[in-house]
Protein backbone atom coordinates (compact mmCIF):
# COMPACT_ATOMS: atom_id res chain seq x y z
CA UNK A 1 0.00 0.00 0.00
CA UNK A 2 2.71 2.56 0.92
CA UNK A 3 4.23 1.73 -2.38
CA UNK A 4 1.21 2.18 -4.60
CA UNK A 5 0.66 5.78 -2.25
CA UNK A 6 4.65 6.63 -3.42
CA UNK A 7 3.25 6.13 -7.04
CA UNK A 8 0.45 8.32 -6.86
CA UNK A 9 2.36 10.91 -4.97
CA UNK A 10 4.60 10.70 -7.96
CA UNK A 11 1.82 10.82 -10.75
CA UNK A 12 0.11 13.83 -9.25
CA UNK A 13 3.33 15.77 -9.28
CA UNK A 14 2.78 15.58 -12.96
CA UNK A 15 -0.57 16.21 -13.69
CA UNK A 16 -3.29 18.27 -12.19
CA UNK A 17 -5.10 16.91 -8.95
CA UNK A 18 -7.51 14.05 -9.55
CA UNK A 19 -9.80 12.41 -6.84
CA UNK A 20 -9.49 8.80 -6.78
CA UNK A 21 -11.53 6.69 -4.78
CA UNK A 22 -10.07 2.92 -4.11
CA UNK A 23 -12.98 0.27 -3.38
CA UNK A 24 -12.07 -2.49 -0.98
CA UNK A 25 -13.93 -5.08 -2.57
CA UNK A 26 -11.76 -7.81 -3.05
CA UNK A 27 -10.83 -7.85 1.04
CA UNK A 28 -15.15 -7.53 1.61
CA UNK A 29 -16.12 -10.82 -0.72
CA UNK A 30 -13.16 -12.77 1.07
CA UNK A 31 -15.19 -12.04 4.14
CA UNK A 32 -18.30 -12.70 3.00
CA UNK A 33 -17.48 -16.00 2.00
CA UNK A 34 -16.03 -16.43 4.99
CA UNK A 35 -19.23 -16.11 6.12
CA UNK A 36 -21.30 -17.51 3.75
CA UNK A 37 -19.17 -21.01 4.30
CA UNK A 38 -19.60 -20.91 8.33
CA UNK A 39 -23.22 -20.83 7.58
CA UNK A 40 -23.62 -23.27 4.69
CA UNK A 41 -21.41 -26.04 7.04
CA UNK A 42 -23.37 -25.40 9.93
CA UNK A 43 -26.56 -25.73 7.95
CA UNK A 44 -25.04 -29.19 6.50
CA UNK A 45 -24.53 -30.42 9.79
CA UNK A 46 -27.79 -29.38 10.97
CA UNK A 47 -29.62 -31.51 8.46
CA UNK A 48 -27.06 -34.53 8.77
CA UNK A 49 -28.24 -33.98 12.49
CA UNK A 50 -31.86 -34.37 11.66
CA UNK A 51 -31.53 -36.96 9.52
CA UNK A 52 -29.64 -39.31 11.58
CA UNK A 53 -32.50 -38.66 14.82
CA UNK A 54 -35.27 -39.34 11.81
CA UNK A 55 -33.91 -42.79 10.77
CA UNK A 56 -32.94 -44.18 13.21
CA UNK A 57 -31.61 -41.96 16.58
CA UNK A 58 -34.56 -43.22 19.00
CA UNK A 59 -37.53 -45.23 18.97
CA UNK A 60 -39.25 -42.53 21.18
CA UNK A 61 -39.58 -40.37 17.73
CA UNK A 62 -42.45 -41.14 15.66
CA UNK A 63 -42.64 -40.65 12.04
CA UNK A 64 -43.25 -36.63 11.03
CA UNK A 65 -41.56 -35.50 14.41
CA UNK A 66 -38.54 -34.22 12.67
CA UNK A 67 -37.60 -30.24 13.78
CA UNK A 68 -38.71 -28.81 10.22
CA UNK A 69 -38.21 -25.34 11.81
CA UNK A 70 -34.45 -25.82 12.29
CA UNK A 71 -33.65 -26.74 8.71
CA UNK A 72 -35.67 -24.41 7.27
CA UNK A 73 -34.50 -21.31 8.99
CA UNK A 74 -30.74 -22.81 8.09
CA UNK A 75 -31.50 -22.40 4.14
CA UNK A 76 -33.35 -19.64 4.11
CA UNK A 77 -29.74 -18.30 5.89
CA UNK A 78 -27.64 -19.44 3.27
CA UNK A 79 -30.28 -18.41 0.93
CA UNK A 80 -29.28 -14.35 2.02
CA UNK A 81 -26.14 -14.97 2.95
CA UNK A 82 -25.40 -16.19 -0.66
CA UNK A 83 -27.72 -13.36 -2.01
CA UNK A 84 -25.09 -11.25 -0.27
CA UNK A 85 -22.19 -12.10 -1.67
CA UNK A 86 -23.37 -12.61 -5.25
CA UNK A 87 -24.36 -8.54 -4.86
CA UNK A 88 -20.69 -7.80 -3.27
CA UNK A 89 -19.35 -9.45 -6.02
CA UNK A 90 -21.40 -7.53 -8.81
CA UNK A 91 -20.89 -4.58 -7.13
CA UNK A 92 -17.02 -4.71 -7.05
CA UNK A 93 -17.25 -5.79 -10.65
CA UNK A 94 -18.94 -2.50 -11.47
CA UNK A 95 -16.78 -0.58 -9.36
CA UNK A 96 -13.55 -2.23 -10.97
CA UNK A 97 -15.15 -1.99 -14.29
CA UNK A 98 -14.26 -5.53 -14.66
CA UNK A 99 -16.86 -5.77 -18.14
CA UNK A 100 -15.54 -2.50 -19.45
CA UNK A 101 -12.05 -2.83 -20.67
CA UNK A 102 -10.38 -2.79 -17.41
CA UNK A 103 -10.56 1.01 -17.34
CA UNK A 104 -9.98 1.77 -13.25
CA UNK A 105 -12.42 3.99 -11.88
CA UNK A 106 -10.78 7.49 -11.49
CA UNK A 107 -12.89 10.03 -10.90
CA UNK A 108 -11.45 13.89 -11.94
CA UNK A 109 -12.26 17.00 -9.41
CA UNK A 110 -15.49 18.82 -10.01
CA UNK A 111 -14.07 21.89 -10.96
CA UNK A 112 -15.51 23.45 -14.14
CA UNK A 113 -14.38 21.95 -17.10
CA UNK A 114 -13.21 18.57 -15.62
CA UNK A 115 -15.10 15.39 -17.08
CA UNK A 116 -15.54 11.50 -15.50
CA UNK A 117 -17.21 8.26 -16.68
CA UNK A 118 -20.00 6.42 -14.58
CA UNK A 119 -21.11 2.90 -15.07
CA UNK A 120 -23.16 3.96 -17.68
CA UNK A 121 -20.12 5.27 -19.97
CA UNK A 122 -21.68 9.04 -20.23
CA UNK A 123 -19.18 11.36 -20.16
CA UNK A 124 -19.72 14.36 -17.85
CA UNK A 125 -17.12 16.80 -19.61
CA UNK A 126 -18.98 16.61 -22.96
CA UNK A 127 -22.09 17.83 -21.89
CA UNK A 128 -21.16 20.88 -19.29
CA UNK A 129 -18.49 21.64 -22.19
CA UNK A 130 -20.83 21.30 -24.60
CA UNK A 131 -22.65 23.75 -23.51
CA UNK A 132 -19.93 26.30 -22.26
CA UNK A 133 -19.16 26.66 -25.80
CA UNK A 134 -22.87 27.32 -26.91
CA UNK A 135 -23.08 29.71 -24.44
CA UNK A 136 -19.54 31.25 -25.51
CA UNK A 137 -20.38 31.14 -29.35
CA UNK A 138 -23.80 33.29 -28.39
CA UNK A 139 -22.40 35.48 -26.66
CA UNK A 140 -19.71 36.47 -29.56
CA UNK A 141 -22.53 36.78 -32.13
CA UNK A 142 -24.62 38.74 -29.84
CA UNK A 143 -21.43 41.31 -29.06
CA UNK A 144 -19.83 41.00 -32.82
CA UNK A 145 -23.44 40.92 -34.92
CA UNK A 146 -23.72 45.11 -33.81
CA UNK A 147 -20.60 45.90 -36.15
CA UNK A 148 -21.29 43.63 -39.02
CA UNK A 149 -23.41 45.21 -42.08
CA UNK A 150 -24.36 44.51 -45.63
CA UNK A 151 -23.13 46.22 -48.44
CA UNK A 152 -25.05 46.90 -51.90
CA UNK A 153 -23.17 47.17 -54.90
CA UNK A 154 -25.05 49.76 -57.16
CA UNK A 155 -24.01 49.69 -60.59
CA UNK A 156 -25.35 51.09 -64.47
CA UNK A 157 -26.25 47.38 -66.64
CA UNK A 158 -27.17 47.73 -70.16
CA UNK A 159 -29.48 44.91 -71.86
CA UNK A 160 -26.53 43.23 -73.62
CA UNK A 161 -24.31 42.89 -70.65
CA UNK A 162 -26.98 42.21 -68.72
CA UNK A 163 -28.04 39.14 -71.21
CA UNK A 164 -24.46 38.20 -70.88
CA UNK A 165 -23.74 38.17 -66.92
CA UNK A 166 -26.18 37.05 -66.26
CA UNK A 167 -28.51 34.76 -68.24
CA UNK A 168 -32.24 35.34 -66.90
CA UNK A 169 -35.00 34.40 -68.70
CA UNK A 170 -36.46 36.90 -70.73
CA UNK A 171 -33.93 39.48 -70.41
CA UNK A 172 -34.05 38.86 -66.72
CA UNK A 173 -31.81 38.09 -64.10
CA UNK A 174 -31.82 36.96 -60.29
CA UNK A 175 -30.55 38.97 -57.62
CA UNK A 176 -28.89 37.88 -54.27
CA UNK A 177 -31.71 38.28 -52.47
CA UNK A 178 -33.50 36.35 -54.91
CA UNK A 179 -35.38 38.73 -56.81
CA UNK A 180 -35.84 38.84 -60.39
CA UNK A 181 -35.08 42.30 -61.64
CA UNK A 182 -34.88 43.81 -65.22
CA UNK A 183 -32.14 45.14 -67.03
CA UNK A 184 -32.58 48.89 -67.19
CA UNK A 185 -31.35 51.32 -69.92
CA UNK A 186 -32.13 54.62 -68.16
CA UNK A 187 -28.80 54.48 -66.75
CA UNK A 188 -29.85 54.50 -63.18
CA UNK A 189 -27.78 52.51 -60.82
CA UNK A 190 -29.53 48.80 -60.83
CA UNK A 191 -28.12 46.46 -57.13
CA UNK A 192 -25.22 44.43 -58.97
CA UNK A 193 -24.60 42.31 -55.77
CA UNK A 194 -24.59 42.52 -52.24
CA UNK A 195 -21.37 41.16 -50.02
CA UNK A 196 -20.22 41.83 -45.92
CA UNK A 197 -18.55 44.06 -44.00
CA UNK A 198 -17.41 45.16 -40.67
CA UNK A 199 -16.85 48.17 -38.62
CA UNK A 200 -13.21 47.98 -37.77
CA UNK A 201 -13.25 51.91 -36.22
CA UNK A 202 -15.98 53.63 -34.40
CA UNK A 203 -15.78 56.35 -36.54
CA UNK A 204 -17.43 54.56 -39.27
CA UNK A 205 -14.70 52.96 -41.07
CA UNK A 206 -15.64 49.65 -42.61
CA UNK A 207 -13.17 47.01 -43.62
CA UNK A 208 -14.86 44.53 -47.09
CA UNK A 209 -12.91 42.84 -50.10
CA UNK A 210 -12.10 44.59 -52.96
CA UNK A 211 -14.15 42.56 -54.83
CA UNK A 212 -17.44 43.09 -53.11
CA UNK A 213 -16.94 47.19 -54.07
CA UNK A 214 -15.57 46.86 -57.78
CA UNK A 215 -17.28 48.60 -60.34
CA UNK A 216 -19.56 50.14 -58.29
CA UNK A 217 -21.52 53.73 -59.19
CA UNK A 218 -22.69 53.54 -55.34
CA UNK A 219 -22.72 51.66 -52.14
CA UNK A 220 -25.65 51.04 -49.65
CA UNK A 221 -24.95 50.00 -46.04
CA UNK A 222 -27.14 48.58 -44.18
CA UNK A 223 -26.51 49.55 -40.82
CA UNK A 224 -28.09 47.71 -37.70
CA UNK A 225 -29.91 49.75 -35.74
CA UNK A 226 -30.69 52.39 -38.96
CA UNK A 227 -34.02 52.23 -40.73
CA UNK A 228 -32.49 53.56 -43.93
CA UNK A 229 -29.60 51.93 -46.00
CA UNK A 230 -26.19 54.61 -45.64
CA UNK A 231 -24.62 55.79 -48.30
CA UNK A 232 -20.71 54.86 -47.84
CA UNK A 233 -17.34 56.24 -50.18
CA UNK A 234 -14.81 54.39 -50.96
CA UNK A 235 -11.83 55.62 -49.06
CA UNK A 236 -8.65 53.08 -50.67
CA UNK A 237 -8.97 49.43 -52.00
CA UNK A 238 -5.98 46.88 -52.84
CA UNK A 239 -6.96 44.50 -55.31
CA UNK A 240 -3.80 42.81 -55.44
CA UNK A 241 -4.96 41.89 -51.76
CA UNK A 242 -8.81 42.26 -52.16
CA UNK A 243 -8.47 44.22 -49.60
CA UNK A 244 -10.85 47.92 -49.46
CA UNK A 245 -12.01 50.32 -46.52
CA UNK A 246 -15.05 52.75 -47.26
CA UNK A 247 -16.53 54.92 -44.91
CA UNK A 248 -20.00 56.07 -43.63
CA UNK A 249 -21.12 59.11 -41.91
CA UNK A 250 -23.09 58.47 -38.52
CA UNK A 251 -26.77 59.92 -39.39
CA UNK A 252 -27.03 60.90 -35.37
CA UNK A 253 -23.60 61.35 -34.84
CA UNK A 254 -23.39 58.74 -32.44
CA UNK A 255 -19.84 56.03 -32.72
CA UNK A 256 -21.01 52.94 -34.91
CA UNK A 257 -19.60 49.94 -32.97
CA UNK A 258 -16.59 48.29 -33.98
CA UNK A 259 -14.74 45.13 -33.72
CA UNK A 260 -10.90 44.04 -32.44
CA UNK A 261 -8.40 42.78 -34.99
CA UNK A 262 -6.97 39.56 -33.22
CA UNK A 263 -3.73 37.80 -34.12
CA UNK A 264 -4.36 34.69 -36.85
CA UNK A 265 -0.31 33.94 -36.11
CA UNK A 266 -1.94 33.13 -32.42
CA UNK A 267 -4.94 31.02 -33.60
CA UNK A 268 -4.59 27.15 -33.98
CA UNK A 269 -5.49 24.19 -36.47
CA UNK A 270 -8.96 22.78 -34.39
CA UNK A 271 -10.22 26.13 -33.03
CA UNK A 272 -13.51 27.26 -32.92
CA UNK A 273 -14.29 30.12 -35.60
CA UNK A 274 -17.50 31.78 -36.36
CA UNK A 275 -18.19 33.51 -39.23
CA UNK A 276 -20.98 36.33 -39.72
CA UNK A 277 -22.37 37.54 -43.44
CA UNK A 278 -25.21 38.01 -45.49
CA UNK A 279 -25.08 34.77 -47.62
CA UNK A 280 -27.54 35.37 -50.74
CA UNK A 281 -28.83 38.27 -49.16
CA UNK A 282 -30.32 36.56 -45.37
CA UNK A 283 -28.64 39.24 -43.52
CA UNK A 284 -26.63 38.22 -40.44
CA UNK A 285 -25.95 34.56 -40.55
CA UNK A 286 -23.90 33.38 -38.12
CA UNK A 287 -22.25 29.93 -38.92
CA UNK A 288 -19.70 27.84 -37.18
CA UNK A 289 -17.08 26.04 -37.83
CA UNK A 290 -13.11 25.38 -36.89
CA UNK A 291 -9.66 26.33 -38.78
CA UNK A 292 -9.13 23.65 -40.82
CA UNK A 293 -5.90 25.10 -42.17
CA UNK A 294 -3.62 28.19 -42.33
CA UNK A 295 -0.86 29.17 -45.13
CA UNK A 296 -3.02 27.92 -48.18
CA UNK A 297 -2.20 29.58 -51.50
CA UNK A 298 -5.14 29.23 -54.01
CA UNK A 299 -6.13 30.45 -57.39
CA UNK A 300 -9.21 32.12 -58.78
CA UNK A 301 -10.49 32.73 -62.28
CA UNK A 302 -11.85 35.74 -62.48
CA UNK A 303 -14.52 36.66 -64.91
CA UNK A 304 -12.44 38.20 -67.47
CA UNK A 305 -10.41 34.86 -67.42
CA UNK A 306 -7.33 36.21 -65.13
CA UNK A 307 -6.26 34.37 -62.47
CA UNK A 308 -5.74 36.08 -59.44
CA UNK A 309 -3.61 34.52 -56.73
CA UNK A 310 -3.93 34.46 -53.01
CA UNK A 311 -1.37 33.62 -50.16
CA UNK A 312 -1.46 32.61 -46.70
CA UNK A 313 -5.19 32.06 -46.28
CA UNK A 314 -6.96 30.30 -43.63
CA UNK A 315 -9.31 27.54 -44.48
CA UNK A 316 -12.62 26.71 -42.51
CA UNK A 317 -15.40 24.68 -42.51
CA UNK A 318 -17.72 26.96 -41.68
CA UNK A 319 -20.20 27.92 -44.11
CA UNK A 320 -19.15 30.26 -46.32
CA UNK A 321 -21.67 31.44 -49.08
CA UNK A 322 -21.94 34.52 -52.16
CA UNK A 323 -22.80 37.45 -50.00
CA UNK A 324 -20.48 36.53 -47.07
CA UNK A 325 -17.02 37.77 -48.93
CA UNK A 326 -16.25 40.60 -46.79
CA UNK A 327 -17.29 40.13 -43.50
CA UNK A 328 -15.50 38.67 -40.20
CA UNK A 329 -14.19 35.52 -39.49
CA UNK A 330 -13.99 35.38 -35.29
CA UNK A 331 -12.50 33.29 -32.95
CA UNK A 332 -14.16 32.58 -29.65
CA UNK A 333 -12.95 35.85 -27.65
CA UNK A 334 -15.08 38.17 -30.52
CA UNK A 335 -11.39 38.90 -32.28
CA UNK A 336 -11.20 38.72 -36.13
CA UNK A 337 -8.97 36.85 -37.18
CA UNK A 338 -9.84 37.02 -41.18
CA UNK A 339 -11.95 38.39 -43.56
CA UNK A 340 -13.81 36.08 -45.58
CA UNK A 341 -13.05 36.06 -49.29
CA UNK A 342 -13.61 33.03 -51.62
CA UNK A 343 -15.19 29.50 -51.50
CA UNK A 344 -14.61 26.17 -53.19
CA UNK A 345 -17.96 25.84 -55.21
CA UNK A 346 -17.09 22.07 -56.18
CA UNK A 347 -16.53 20.98 -52.24
CA UNK A 348 -18.28 21.12 -49.08
CA UNK A 349 -17.07 22.85 -45.99
CA UNK A 350 -13.88 24.30 -47.89
CA UNK A 351 -13.97 28.30 -47.22
CA UNK A 352 -10.80 30.95 -47.00
CA UNK A 353 -10.30 33.83 -45.48
CA UNK A 354 -7.80 36.55 -45.66
CA UNK A 355 -5.79 36.68 -42.54
CA UNK A 356 -5.34 39.24 -39.98
CA UNK A 357 -1.74 39.22 -39.79
CA UNK A 358 -2.25 40.42 -43.81
CA UNK A 359 -4.61 42.67 -42.76
CA UNK A 360 -2.94 44.51 -40.05
CA UNK A 361 -0.03 45.62 -42.76
CA UNK A 362 -2.68 46.27 -45.49
CA UNK A 363 -4.93 48.75 -43.34
CA UNK A 364 -1.75 51.13 -42.56
CA UNK A 365 -1.44 51.96 -46.48
CA UNK A 366 -5.26 51.67 -46.59
CA UNK A 367 -6.09 54.52 -43.99
CA UNK A 368 -3.01 56.77 -45.17
CA UNK A 369 -3.72 60.41 -45.45
CA UNK A 370 -6.65 59.51 -42.90
CA UNK A 371 -7.22 60.87 -39.41
CA UNK A 372 -6.85 57.32 -38.09
CA UNK A 373 -3.36 57.32 -36.87
CA UNK A 374 -3.24 53.89 -34.81
CA UNK A 375 -4.80 50.73 -35.61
Amino acid sequence: MNEQNENNHEINNHNEPVSIYRYDSVNRVESLRSVYEEELNAAVAAEQAAAMNHDGGGRGHRRGNRPKGGSFKSIIASFLVGALVVGGMSVMADRMNLFSGGTSATFESAAAGSSYSDAAGLTTASVSSSSSVDEKISTVFEQANPAVVEIGNYGVESQSSANGLFGGRGGGWTDPRGQTMQPQQSGEPVLMGTGTGFFFNEDGYILTNEHVIADATELKVTVPGYDEPLTAKVVNSNEELDLAVIKVESPDGKKFPALTIGDSDQASIGDWVIAIGNPYGLDHTMTVGVLSAKERPITIAEEDGTEHQYEHLLQTDASINPGNSGGPLLNDKGEVIGVNTAVNAEAQGIGFAIPASVIHDALTDLMAGTSVTSL
